[in-house]
């Protein structure tokens, strides 16, 4: 007995018997993301491939990525990161003069594992120079229907929730679904500009029964609102298209003409299930340093660490034309098409899990 190899606990998805299992899952996870590629095809999108290693992966605070580093002949070294993102590699496209552009990308983020998180996953996106951010939520919609229609079923299910495929998504802004779901007014603590009231909104928290600890900030706060009292509800009968997000938590989103508190961002939900985030898209580089360099201070301050921000994409903003951009989780959409329970059951090589 080779005392040294490592116990089992469960069937690995290599064995025989466990891929028999899969297979249709993959299968069916092949058969959308051609469907995808002809929907794309079809409508003048060029495909393209980004480069994984990059010299920031993203700039949001809790978005962790995985480190490493470029070593020259010489025995130089340089930090390089594994991007959670194609965003900027995109965008950079778009200021070269691309118009229409779509990748599937896979992506690392750290820190995240479960049903419906994965190290290493697909992130679908797409952008559209000189079109509106509205276009992206029919896409999203239309996004829904093939995937469905691929796979010949009427219905998206999801822990005890359902989602009708073909029915157009409901519209709801932050504002609505605050005031809908928690009775907090969240507007009365955004003002124009991005500022926040924490003080307001704490007490929206406190009058709705949400506990929240005293050196929670404002963000903090928001967060605890739309996972335990909006985002259950979401996606239920029919998709749901979350938008206008405070300009605060829309970091590379430019702000709404309609409304300054809020920005041209949202989300798309399929039986409680996050499956999309778009951008009207922020092209002002010096903004977006702020934004950036603000999103940094929160992570050092929690995490305590930071992220480089990669220059030549600000260069690039100053160059690129208006533009609306989407990232949807295809293994997420492929999952629930295919009827699977966790995305890593539409993964053809799923992460080795590495923590016991």
């Amino acid at each position: 007995m080779n005392s040294s190899r490592p116990a089992i606990s469960r069937s690995p998805w290599w064995m025989p018997e466990s891929h028999v299992d899969r297979r249709p899952f993959l299968m069916g996870r092949n058969a959308v993301q051609a469907a995808v590629r002809g929907f794309f095809g079809a409508r003048d999108f060029i495909e393209v491939d980004t480069a994984t290693l990059q010299v920031s992966p993203g700039n949001e605070t809790h978005l962790h990525a995985f480190a490493t580093e470029a070593i020259a002949i010489d025995g130089g070294r340089a930090p390089l990161y594994l991007h959670t993102s194609p965003e900027f590699a995109a965008k950079k496209l778009l200021a070269a003069g691309e118009k229409r552009i779509f990748t599937f990308a896979h992506v690392y983020r750290n820190r995240e594992r479960g049903p419906l998180h994965h190290p290493e996953f697909t992130m679908l996106e797409w952008y559209r120079a000189g079109e509106g951010y509205e276009q992206l939520m029919a896409d999203c919609a239309d996004m829904l229907a093939l995937a469905a229609e691929t796979m010949k079923t009427g219905r998206f299910a999801f822990r005890g929730m359902e989602t009708d495929p073909f029915a157009a998504p409901e519209r709801l802004t932050l504002a609505e679904a605050f005031d809908r779901f928690a009775g907090i007014d969240l507007l009365a603590s955004v003002a124009a500009g991005g500022d926040t009231d924490r003080d307001l909104l704490a007490a929206g928290l406190r009058e709705a029964g949400i506990r929240f600890a005293r050196d929670d900030t404002w963000a903090d706060l928001f967060s605890k609102v739309l996972v335990e009292k909006v985002e259950p509800h979401l996606g239920q009968g029919r998709a749901t298209i979350l938008c206008e997000y405070p300009v605060s938590e829309a970091a590379l989103a430019r702000p709404s003409a309609d409304d300054p508190r809020v920005a041209e961002r949202f989300e798309l939900y399929a039986c409680g299930v996050e499956l999309a985030n778009a951008f009207g898209e922020l092209t002002d580089a010096g903004e977006q340093r702020r934004r950036f360099e603000h999103e940094m201070a929160e992570k050092a301050r929690i995490y305590g660490e930071r992220y480089p921000i990669d220059e030549d994409f600000l260069a690039a903003l100053a160059i690129m034309p208006e533009a609306s951009g989407a990232a949807l989780g295809f293994d997420r959409l492929a999952m629930l098409a295919t009827g699977a329970t966790r995305v890593d059951q539409v993964m053809w090589a799923p992460v080795a899990e590495v923590f016991g």
